[in-house]
This record gives structure tokens, sequence and C-alpha cells, in this order.
């Protein structure tokens, strides 16, 4: 709307009166009556200025104005919502020591299935002009080893000559030794008591093969936060993930879960779960079913890990399973547009921060940051940010809640800054008023125009443009 013209025409007779060739002095008579015209001419301006916001008013309804026509405006307050709708905050959860994923390293190696031991006996297995098998050095640091082969069978025992098999299961270095000593010098008396020459090393230590299935490779050749930033609308995070396997050979000692972690590429990314599943086959020995061990890698302080120490052990067969977590993301509509974007896994977005993740207005007169150019402040007043937020969230029952936040009052008050969750629809909108006002400092134009000294020699003209 645009008016336009002379005060003087709208109210005859008073200060503003062109007509008057004389101004001062003024009797105390003529002084009321200026008066009392300035008074009324106020109630004319006033009463077409009023006019003119009735006409926009109604324009603004007429037009459907979202400000308005808002259909989720009238939400629960975040001040008056339950607990158990606000949800448990991701930064609770705090990383479980690594410590609690690896096996304490035994005092002392004790012999089992499977293990290769290096013996030397002389005159029996090897003699003095033979130089016996030699290890200087070996993978997984293991130590110096001299002396044959001998494999310790699945029944526990080591067959040697002209000895019946010596039991040596769970036995260490220098008890195998002793017992093979009494094999040769008291029960058979094959050697000479104190001359006898017994050399046991351990020369390769069993090993547990496991097999690691990891699907947090991520996007190729992309990083999770290119993707983040990559996402308006369209793509979902880790749409492309591949998924990848290792097949490992831990050594005993070694097979825990967090050796075979490290082995194939270290803790799980952030677009897995935060946890690791282990698939464990039927013991035919001790009689074990199958079962899974679900190993939570995130917890609240002070609570107890629900697994035992002998679960982050790996036994042969063990599959070890880091299983890709589902996109969870959060969707945006109103004036900030609409989209689809991602959360992160393990810390919380409010309000406030998703709001700016998605590069919405957020105190800055409604401008919108995806197209942020060198003018960046309106003529005139210019225009009032959007303040109003309706947080979609669903609940049990296939039902959904509208949470109404006040950006305003969340910016002061952190109590109101309510945690975006997956699945919510944040609608950004403007308050009636603000919708009101960016309306009238675009679209409503008042121009006052007129002369306020008019003599013969002078003549002086005001003129006030309303925003």
């Amino acid at each position: 709307m645009h008016l336009s013209g002379p005060l003087s025409d709208a109210c005859p007779g008073s200060m503003f009166d062109p007509r008057r060739p004389e101004i001062l002095p003024l009797q105390p008579q003529e002084f009321e009556t200026m008066l009392m015209n300035a008074y009324r001419c106020s109630r004319q301006i006033a009463s077409t200025v009023g006019a003119a916001i009735v006409a926009a008013l109604v324009a603004t309804l007429g037009s459907g104005c979202a400000a308005i026509t808002n259909p989720v405006a009238d939400g629960i307050p975040v001040r008056r919502l339950p607990e158990e709708i606000r949800g448990t905050p991701r930064e609770e959860m705090k990383p479980i020591p690594l410590s609690l994923l690896r096996q304490k390293p035994p005092d002392v190696y004790r012999t089992e299935p499977g293990d290769v031991l290096g013996i030397l006996i002389e005159n029996v297995l090897g003699d003095r002009t033979q130089a016996p098998p030699v290890r200087l050095s070996g993978a997984d640091n293991q130590s110096p080893a001299i002396g044959y082969p001998i494999v310790v069978e699945e029944n526990g025992k080591i067959t040697l000559p002209y000895v019946p098999p010596i039991l040596v299961k769970g036995k260490t270095l220098a008890e195998v030794h002793e017992a093979i000593r009494k094999a040769y010098v008291e029960s058979k008396q094959i050697l000479k008591p104190e001359t006898e020459r017994i050399i046991v090393s351990l020369l390769q230590p069993r090993r547990y093969h496991v097999l690691v299935m990891r699907e947090d490779g991520g996007t190729a050749g992309v990083s999770v936060s290119q993707q983040f930033n990559q996402l308006g609308g369209g793509a979902l995070l880790g749409a492309s993930r591949k998924g990848t396997g290792f097949p490992l050979e831990l050594p005993a000692g070694e097979n825990d879960v967090l050796t075979a972690l490290a082995r194939s590429g270290g803790l799980p990314g952030t677009d897995a779960k935060n946890e690791i599943k282990i698939y464990r086959h039927p013991n035919l020995q001790t009689g074990a079913p199958e079962r899974t061990i679900l190993i939570p890698l995130r917890m609240r302080p002070g609570a107890t890990l629900p697994i035992r120490p002998e679960d982050i052990i790996l036994e042969n067969g063990d599959i070890v399973y880091l299983e890709a977590r589902e996109t969870e993301v959060f969707y945006t509509a109103g004036v900030c547009g609409s989209g689809q974007y991602p959360l992160p896994r393990d810390y919380d977005l409010d309000i406030l921060q998703a709001v700016a993740a998605i590069k919405g207005p957020l105190v800055n007169g409604g401008y919108s940051q995806n197209a942020f150019v060198a003018t960046a402040v309106n003529s005139g007043l210019g225009n009032p940010s959007p303040s109003l937020v309706t947080v979609l969230r669903k609940v049990p029952g296939n039902r959904q809640i509208p949470i109404r936040v006040d950006l305003n009052l969340a910016l002061r008050d952190p109590r109101e800054r309510i945690i975006v969750k997956p699945g919510d629809i944040v609608v950004m909108q403007e308050k009636p008023s603000e919708g009101l006002a960016r309306y009238f400092s675009s679209v409503f134009k008042l121009n006052l125009f007129g002369t306020i000294i008019s003599q013969a020699d002078l003549t002086g003209t005001t003129t006030l443009n309303v925003p």
C-alpha cells in the first residue's frame, strides 16, 4: 500500500497549513487553537494508518500467509514435555575401557592342543654330532626356540620315541620338561640320572582361526563428514557402503576381541553400530551350544558390562561381526527448506545446533545461508528472524506429538533446547507477529509530506518514509 500527500490538505488551519502566512508570534488563544487542530490532524492520520493496517491484515489472511495458517503452530512447549518424550541424551553414553576387550596376559604360558613344542633329547631325539633346529626369531614377537617340532595333539598329549604318550595339556614348559625327564629316566630308565640332556621350548604357539566381518567401510572415496555436508534432500548416509571380511589367525594369548579389531581396521567407524557381535559355534567337546555374544562399546558411567571375561576370548570358528547402523535422519520443512539430514552417532544435536547444521535462518533477519550473497542487510528496519519451530515427533501407537520451540527463548535458556531425535520433522515458521512485521516492512509503505514553514523569503518542507 502506498499513501502520499501534503498534510495541509488533510489538516487545514493547522501549523502545517501553507495558507497561513504568519507563524510567529502566537497569542495564547491562537496557540490553543493550533494544538486542537494538530490533535484532530493526528486522529485523522491515525485513522488512515489504521485502515491501511486492517487492509494489509485482510490481504495477508486472504493470501494464506504461512505464519497465520501454520497447521502445527499449536504444539506442546518444551518446558511442559514429559521426560520420556525428551529422550536420553547420547552424551551420557561413554566409551568402555578398551582393556575390557583384551584378555589378561598369562603369567606363564601353558600348553594346549595345537601348540608346537621344540624338544631336544640327546641320543633319543637328536645327538651330539647333529645340530638341532634353531629358530632365532619368529612372528608375533616369539622368543628364540631350539629343538625338533612336536605337536600337542587334540587329546593334550605328545608322542615321543620309546615312551608312551605324555600328557602335557595345561602344563608350563618347565612342567613339560619334568614330565619328559620322568618318562625317560625314572619310568623306562632309557637315560641315566643327572646325565640326561633335555631341552623344551615353544616353537609355535597354537593359533585360533576367526573371521571378522565389517560393514563400516563408508561410501567409497567419501568421508562421513563429506557425506554430511553433501546431503540436502536426496542421498542417504552410507547408501553405497560395502562390507569387508578378514580371516585371521590369532596366536594364543592374543586371541581376543581387541586384537581382532586392531588387525582388521580398528574400532567400528561412525557408520557402524556402537556394538560388537560374536557368533560362537557350539563346542562339541564341552557341549556348549551355539550362542551370540553382544558387546556394547558405549555405556552409561557406573553400568556393568553385560559380558563375562571369557566372552572376549575368541575360539576357533568364531565370527566377529561389526554391523552397519541404520541411517538416522531428521527432516526439515518451512522457511528453512525441505530436506533430510543425518544425525551423528555418538553425540546429540539440539534444536539450535540442528538449525545451524542445515544452514537455516537463525538470528539473521530471515536470510537462508544456503544462498548467502553480498547483500546481507535489508533496507529500512529489515525483517525479523523466524523464531517458531515445531518438532513433530513419533510416539508409540503410531502417533505423533507437536513440540513447540521458541528459538528466541532457546537462545537464552538451554533448558528450552530440545534434542533432535531420529525421524523428527523440524518445521520452522514465523510467528504471526513476525509475519506481519515482515509484510509491512516489505510491502506497506507510508510517505508523509508537509510544509512546516511558508514565508515570503523562507519555505521549509519535510518528508517521512515509514518504515
